[in-house]
């Protein structure tokens, strides 16, 4: 049997929390469609959807920071997904640093 994500349940979008695959430090959290997801999938780049420009979004495609798919894992919803991935370039975030989760609130 082969498990597949469910994208109905969240409305067509469900998250991926993205990590480094040898580090174990978490690089991002977004989302994938069903389109993004068969992307990623067919290609082995992360490629997303993009919720603040509502499109598709192929991980590096214009800063080079590409992240290649090791492994994906999914929770036992069906609903979630975990990307492991080697992460090329500066680093996974829009900003510049290495990921995302680089500020502490508490």
């Amino acid at each position: 049997m082969k498990i597949k994500p469910n994208f109905k349940k969240r409305g067509g979008l469900l998250p991926v929390i993205t990590q480094d695959e040898k580090s174990g430090e978490i690089l991002m959290l977004t989302y994938v469609s069903k389109e993004a997801y068969n992307q990623t999938m067919e290609t082995g780049i992360a490629t997303y959807y993009s919720t603040s420009r509502n499109e598709i979004w192929v991980k590096g495609k214009t800063s080079g920071d590409t992240q290649i798919i090791k492994e994906i894992f999914i929770d036992c919803d069906e609903d979630a997904l975990l990307y492991r991935v080697v992460q090329l370039g500066k680093g996974a975030c829009h900003t510049g640093e290495r990921t995302c989760f680089y500020r502490q609130v508490k």
